[in-house]
């Protein structure tokens, strides 16, 4: 609780005592003083339980962005919580039961959206929440205490917005410093962890890994801030048995995601853990500020769409389609067919439709003639929530909206925590400081995306500390070359946990799709890394919590 040490004092002047120096005994005292919407008052990244003997209930909360996890299984007679759903499946108490509506979103999407989990029997408390849980009656309550602002944008002058950002990110960093342990921050050297590092000063302590391939490696560029910045760099270049990591990562994954960077998060929280026991991160810098390609990619589709149909469809598309993946990373080739892609899918869906890697007539083809209809229609259900909920948004404001979220919280921030707690190493997020959100969403979207060039007064208030050309430069992404890895170090794993009479016995997926799905993929005639990996999480997490169909 970063503002524990304020609260602290305010209570002490309506009277409270307290008999530690703990931030948790704040909770505790502002409970006392303003009841269940008292989490509203903290900033911080948490997860709770709160029991009130005297009125004999117990309130779990969550922090206001979901940086940390809550799980809940509301049972005959039971309630069980934990920040882990292994915790839950301990207490004997809990079915393992297959949710087959999040398997379709997990497909879809690569996460299982709130509050959903793969196990039927399992929600998570959404971020902001409170859940009420009153003993003598068995009644059970939740509530959001806390939202994301209102689209009120405030209007000031360009520079005097940098200003105030500057400032709030200082602070924020600052906030997050106070600690009685050795602290650092991860640098990719990319505009959010290079700002953060920069507002830590020189003292800080900073870690990166790289790799052989030089499309996913982003050293250079950390080094190249390091140095201006006058901090103490640790590196590491990873040749991972990522075979044997992958055994090790998946008993962390009891609420799974299939984004591949679990493994550069692991592998530079491991490096960080050798030196220190805290650690800052940059992220929540593209969902707060616009820095996704997916924006860029929705405001070039209204160009795209206006193009003859004979044009897009009948020559673009189908010369794309033919061109084999190269085996970069990004490259020119790589991005304009995903551009394709996404751009045949349902443009009510906006810039969410470039993170689909499954769409609707696919999951028709992947999923067995006997998987539930209404899973393979509603995977979509929880953008289309979000897009209504932000309708008073303009449209760089809506996405922002829609990945704050969904994308930030069920993916991203589950990656960071799974991964940083695997090697005890707690990692804070000082760009999703509350007023940091706050500020972020009263500012004109204009300073977020403008004439496709994306985080543009983030980038200025970074180029104030570190060089224009470590800000200015195209934006990598931290991930690894699993489309490769699937070709050699994965290909007996996938073998089989994909094999054609394991997929039949089940009777989940259609083999014969996911044959074909391997076989472009191993050809190199198709990227279908995104759809088989998923595939591998989801065969192996069944496996592994012995969860029923």
């Amino acid at each position: 609780i970063y503002n524990y040490r304020e609260l602290r004092a305010e209570l002490e002047q309506r009277g409270h005592r307290f008999r530690t120096k703990s931030d948790t005994e704040v909770l505790v005292h502002l409970y006392e003083e303003h009841g269940d919407d008292f989490p509203k008052h903290l900033n911080g990244m948490f997860a709770f339980s709160l029991h009130d003997r005297t009125r004999r209930r117990v309130l779990l909360a969550r922090d206001q962005i979901g940086i940390k996890p809550l799980f809940v299984a509301r049972l005959a007679g039971h309630v069980v919580f934990g920040s882990e759903i292994k915790a839950l499946l301990e207490s004997g108490l809990v079915p393992r039961e297959l949710d087959h509506d999040a398997l379709a979103e997990f497909m879809t999407w690569e996460y299982v959206p709130a509050p959903r989990t793969l196990f039927r029997a399992v929600r998570k408390l959404e971020p902001g929440c409170t859940l009420a849980i009153e003993l003598a009656s068995g009644e059970i309550s939740e509530r959001r205490y806390w939202d994301l602002p209102a689209a009120d944008q405030v209007e000031h002058g360009r520079h005097d917005w940098a200003d105030r950002l500057d400032a709030a990110l200082g602070a924020a960093v600052q906030r997050q410093m106070v600690a009685d342990v050795p602290l650092g921050a991860m640098l990719s050297g990319g505009v959010d962890s290079s700002l953060v590092v920069a507002k830590m000063g020189k003292g800080a302590l900073t870690f990166s890994i790289g790799f052989d391939d030089a499309s996913y490696d982003e050293l250079p560029h950390a080094r190249r801030v390091a140095e201006h910045l006058g901090v103490r760099h640790e590196v590491e270049v990873i040749r991972p048995d990522v075979r044997g990591l992958f055994d090790h990562l998946m008993h962390f994954m009891d609420d799974p995601i299939a984004d591949f960077s679990i493994f550069p998060t692991f592998l530079v929280s491991r490096l960080a853990r050798r030196h220190v026991t805290v650690a800052l991160s940059g992220d929540g810098g593209d969902e707060l500020f616009g820095g996704y390609d997916t924006y860029v990619a929705q405001g070039m589709a209204g160009r795209w769409e206006r193009l003859p149909s004979f044009v897009r469809d009948g020559v673009i598309a189908p010369m794309l389609d033919r061109i084999p993946p190269r085996p970069q990373k990004k490259g020119l080739i790589n991005k304009a067919k995903r551009f394709v892609e996404g751009g045949r899918l349902d443009p009510s869906l906006g810039h969410a439709r470039w993170r689909m890697f499954v769409d609707r007539a696919l999951r028709e083809r992947l999923f067995a003639p006997g998987f539930g209809a209404g899973s393979i229609y509603r995977a979509e259900s929880h953008i289309e929530r979000y897009m209504a909920e932000a309708r008073g948004r303009d449209e760089t404001d809506r996405a922002l909206h829609v990945d704050m979220k969904s994308y930030l919280v069920d993916n991203c921030l589950v990656k960071t925590d799974r991964m940083s707690m695997a090697c005890s190493l707690e990692v804070r997020v000082p760009l999703l400081d509350v007023e940091i959100v706050d500020l972020a969403f009263r500012m004109p979207s204009d300073l977020k995306l403008k004439d496709g060039v994306t985080k543009p007064l983030l980038k200025e208030v970074t180029a104030r500390h570190v060089p224009k050309e470590s800000v200015y430069r195209t934006k990598q992404g931290f991930s690894i070359p699993i489309k490769h890895w699937l070709k050699d170090a994965f290909r007996p794993l996938t073998e089989e946990l994909l094999a054609p009479e394991r997929l039949r016995a089940d009777g989940l997926f259609q083999a014969d799709t996911v044959q074909r799905l391997l076989s472009e993929h191993w050809d190199n005639r198709a990227n279908h890394s995104h759809i088989i990996w998923a595939m591998l999480v989801f065969q192996d997490w069944r496996s592994r919590w012995g969860v029923s169909l």
